[in-house]
């Protein structure tokens, strides 16, 4: 954004705010992103032509460069057009004005021409102005143009966020089977969802998972078998038969993740009554930790809400494992986290163990399951928490994953310290009504997932 009256004022005025618009341009670029510059917007004409182009090039994100002092005029056009989440940069070209060599100017219209080319903070208050009377969320950055590195990590954050909120808009989301009888709290309201995060919602049946399974030929049980012995640590005592059953099953969740083209998959069925359909629920682990590792997020118990919060973190690189806190190590103040079921081998602390388990406590049937902990080092926890005052929010804590004794029980099993210590945090946590899963990654990401939250036009609540 700019102003047109001034550049038959100021010579070289609009070449070199072009030049800063250029950087910013350069800096947005990579990372696979698609940049579209508009060029600098300075009169009406221009704006509402803008609009139209925004509008047509079904942008994720709109980021607005303010060079100089520009017309609120200018920008509510190409705004309300777009209809996109709104960037504003307000970057100066260096962290301050060399007071002296401009003081030493002898021609003040060359002073006033210098001076504007920092003025890129003068119309923010009145964009706010503006947004605020029109309904637009503000999202604002104030930095240096050059040699900012905090600046330009909160843009980073702020692409990565719109990139999420893409990824999730385009992700077909599998729900198979039914919830968890009793489980009241990840029961969700399935049209919001989809408007919320703007997935698209396929429901499958186990049924047809079976088929897939007993129609899978040998090349492709052997492709997961040796995929299996290669990404997870299977032990000594997990039966051959075990082996080739879960083999099998994984190539029909393979077969089955391609024909749906599944971005992330949330099931629980008992399985009781058809054999066949025993038999694909009783070996299913080891295939859907192998999804979960490839981009594509299992969660069980039908737990639509978490499978959710695990693809944000998946996205962001940061994992995304399937968790709940169930007990609590007092004497070292660390919250005991895990689950049974699907693991994510790609934030693991080291290979994922294969066990053999008799029985699937609380479920039905026996067989191979995956023991893993959290690899050590900083940590999420992310929930997508709905209730009946607030809707939809994010509950995010940042905490630390900790080394020290584990259960090998044949599940997921991770300690974790937080700044709130472990009685503090659960009743922090508690406080904000989540549902008993979350989803855990590794590194600290809460200011990115603000972000996402902001995006998404939901609250976010970071309790540490």
């Amino acid at each position: 954004m700019g102003l047109a009256e001034y550049w038959p004022q100021f010579d070289g005025l609009y070449e070199r705010l072009l030049g800063y618009l250029a950087t910013v341009e350069g800096r947005l670029g990579g990372h696979g992103r698609e940049v579209v510059s508009f060029g600098l917007v300075d009169n009406p004409e221009q704006a509402l032509q803008t609009g139209h182009e925004a509008r047509a090039k079904d942008m994720d994100i709109l980021v607005i460069h303010v060079t100089t002092y520009a017309l609120s005029s200018l920008l509510l056009p190409i705004v309300r057009r777009a209809k996109v989440p709104v960037l504003l940069l307000d970057l100066q070209p260096a962290a301050a004005i060399d007071y002296t060599a401009f003081n030493a100017l002898a021609d003040r219209t060359v002073m006033t021409g210098n001076w504007l080319a920092y003025c890129c903070a003068c119309p923010i208050p009145e964009f706010a102005n503006v947004f605020a009377r029109c309904g637009v969320p503000l999202h604002q950055i104030h930095g240096v143009l050059e040699d900012d590195p905090a600046c330009w990590r909160e843009v980073e954050e702020w692409l990565e966020a719109a990139r999420t909120v893409h990824v999730l808009s385009h992700t077909t989301l599998g729900l198979m089977g039914h919830y968890y009888s009793g489980m009241l709290d990840i029961a969700t309201d399935l049209t919001a969802v989809c408007h919320i995060f703007g997935v698209h919602l396929e429901h499958l049946e186990v049924d047809e998972l079976s088929r897939m399974r007993q129609a899978a030929g040998e090349a492709e049980v052997a492709a997961q078998l040796s995929a299996i012995c290669k990404t997870l640590d299977v032990h000594e005592d997990c039966a051959t038969e075990e082996l080739e059953r879960a083999a099998r099953t994984s190539a029909g969740l393979h077969q089955f993740a391609q024909k749906y083209r599944l971005g992330a998959l949330a099931y629980y069925y008992k399985g009781t009554g058809v054999a066949a359909n025993e038999d694909t629920m009783s070996s299913i682990i080891l295939g859907t930790s192998l999804l979960t590792a490839s981009g594509v997020p299992v969660a069980g118990e039908y737990e639509i809400k978490n499978v959710l919060a695990m693809k944000i973190l998946d996205t962001l690189g940061a994992g995304g494992s399937f968790t709940e806190y169930y007990a609590v190590d007092y004497d070292d103040d660390a919250v005991l986290m895990g689950h049974d079921g699907p693991g994510h081998p790609g934030i693991a602390q080291s290979k994922v163990r294969v066990r053999p388990l008799e029985v699937y406590h609380g479920k039905v049937g026996k067989g191979l399951s995956v023991e893993m902990s959290v690899k050590s080092g900083p940590v999420t926890l992310l929930s997508v928490v709905e209730s009946k005052q607030h809707g939809f929010h994010l509950l995010v804590a940042e905490g630390e994953a900790v080394p020290g004794p584990h259960l090998e029980i044949g599940n997921t099993n991770s300690r974790y310290r937080f700044s709130l210590g472990a009685r503090g945090f659960m009743h922090a946590w508690n406080s904000h009504s989540p549902a008993h899963h979350c989803a855990v990654g590794v590194g600290h990401v809460a200011s990115v997932l603000e972000k996402i939250g902001a995006l998404l036009g939901i609250a976010v609540v970071r309790v540490c």
